[in-house]
C-alpha cells in the first residue's frame, strides 16, 4: 500500500460521487452528484481532498472552509482501506490547512446509526452536540460533531495559558 494525497480534479468527481453514493447515501438516494461534486471541486471555498493507492482512489473528504468554522461534507474511505490511516491522514490534512486560515472549530454531520463513524470521530476529538431528526431525507437522524482546533498562541517567554501545556480541560481538545 503506497498512499498518496491530492487535491481533487475534475477528473475525479465521477468516482468520487460513486463512492459517496455506496459508502455514505446507501439508502438515501443520490444527492452528491457528479455534477455537485465537481461544483465542490471548483469552489474556492471547498477543498476535496483524494487518497491513491498507486493512482486508486482509495478515500476522499470534501471540506468547506468558512470565516472561522470548516464544516466536513464528506469523508469515505473504500473498505479495503478502512483502518489503515487514511481516514486520519486526510482529516489531518484538512485540519492543518483549517488551522492555517485561522479556523478554529471543524463540524460535520453524520447517520446516528453509523456508529463505526461516530467512534472514528470520538476518538478524533470530535463532541457529539446535538441530534438533528429527519435530518436525511427527512428520515434518519443526523448527529452534529464539533471539534475545536485552535493552536496555542503564546510567544517567546509568555507562560502558556491555561490548559495549553497539555493539562486541563483544553488537552481534551486536542
Amino acid at each position: 500500500m503506497k498512499i498518496t494525497y491530492t487535491l481533487a480534479s475534475a477528473a475525479d468527481a465521477t468516482r468520487i460521487a460513486v463512492m459517496s453514493r455506496d459508502l455514505i447515501e446507501t439508502g438515501l438516494g443520490w444527492s452528491w452528484t457528479p455534477e455537485r461534486i465537481a461544483r465542490s471541486i471548483r469552489n474556492r471555498d471547498t477543498v476535496t481532498l483524494v487518497a491513491r493507492d498507486r493512482g486508486r482512489l482509495a478515500g476522499f473528504a470534501i471540506m468547506f472552509f468558512g470565516d472561522e468554522h470548516a464544516h466536513l461534507n464528506l469523508l469515505a474511505v473504500r473498505r479495503e482501506y478502512q483502518r489503515t490511516g487514511v481516514g486520519r491522514c486526510m482529516l489531518a490534512w484538512l485540519e492543518e490547512s483549517a488551522l492555517t486560515a485561522g479556523i478554529g472549530v471543524i463540524s460535520l454531520e453524520l447517520r446516528a446509526s453509523n456508529h463505526d463513524a461516530r467512534r472514528f470521530y470520538r476518538a478524533l476529538g470530535f463532541q457529539e452536540t446535538r441530534y438533528i431528526p429527519c435530518y436525511y431525507r427527512g428520515r434518519e437522524t443526523a448527529v452534529r460533531m464539533e471539534r475545536g482546533i485552535r493552536r496555542s498562541t503564546s510567544r517567546a517567554g509568555e507562560p502558556p495559558r491555561p490548559g495549553s501545556d497539555g493539562e486541563g480541560p483544553a488537552a481534551d481538545r486536542k
